[in-house]
């Protein structure tokens, strides 16, 4: 019987959730840390010590057989290369097929975007000299999905992300942004609805791919979903029964 965590500062973990679910029979255990949210505000040195002890913890407590790490800001700054352990980075191959103007936006949180570790993962990638990486403050945007304003008010949200992508994008002919939070997946309909030409790339199924190649053999009868959070459980409760989501939340220390 395969056991995955999948964990982030909030919602974003719900993204990468649906995805494996969709491919694997396992069970799952959403660890919500919010306590520490937001991860895209903080420092490399903050984020290093919240991510292994949180690894720590989630380890000794359920002993998983993967960990999922579902936050591109930790995976982009930290090593994330630890055994048992799947991170979410940029899915610039995937772009790179899609453009046609070659002039590609990488929407994250501001910690990833200004960190040497997007810097480096770039570079990592060899782009041709021809083709254009943008950096993409999505901050303000994961603050509509944690909010729930995503749910209760879509034109605030379709201002917002108006007011934060309208100009580097129509003035850089970007047609193809990576969903580089994930929590940006929940915005998707209201983001194609504003820019239909342009391609969101969401890394969720990647990320179910390398789950369902590590767990195919230990494959369970059905899906189960534990959620366990740090902070206010009956604030994150809410938020969850909004999303349709009944699953009761446990309070778990970090």
């Amino acid at each position: 019987m395969a056991k995955i965590v999948v964990f982030d500062s909030g919602l974003g973990s719900l993204s990468i959730i649906k995805a494996i679910q969709k491919t694997s029979k396992s069970e799952i255990i959403y660890f919500a840390d919010q306590q520490n949210y937001p991860y895209g505000n903080k420092s490399k040195a903050q984020l290093s010590k919240i991510i292994q002890s949180s690894i720590r913890m989630l380890q000794k407590e359920f002993s998983p057989d993967i960990t999922v790490v579902a936050s591109n800001t930790p995976s982009i700054i930290l090593d994330m290369s630890i055994k048992k352990i799947i991170d979410v980075k940029p899915p610039l191959k995937d772009a790179r097929k899609i453009s046609k103007t070659k002039q590609i936006g990488i929407l994250a949180t501001k910690s990833a975007i200004n960190s040497k570790g997007l810097t480096q993962y770039i570079k990592k990638n060899n782009f041709p000299k021809n083709f254009k990486i943008f950096k993409i403050n999505g901050s303000d945007l994961v603050e509509l999905v944690e909010s729930g304003k995503f749910i209760s008010n879509k034109k605030y949200c379709q201002n917002i992300i108006k007011k934060n992508l309208d100009e580097i994008i129509l003035q850089n002919n970007i047609d193809t942004i990576t969903l580089s939070s994930t929590h940006l997946p929940f915005l998707k309909i209201l983001l194609k609805k504003q820019y239909p030409k342009i391609s969101f790339i969401d890394p969720a199924d990647i990320v179910a791919k390398k789950v369902f190649s590590k767990i195919k053999n230990k494959q369970n009868k059905r899906n189960m979903l534990k959620i366990f959070a740090t902070g206010n459980v009956k604030t994150f409760q809410t938020k969850l029964n909004k999303m349709g989501i009944n699953n009761k939340v446990i309070f778990l220390s970090s």
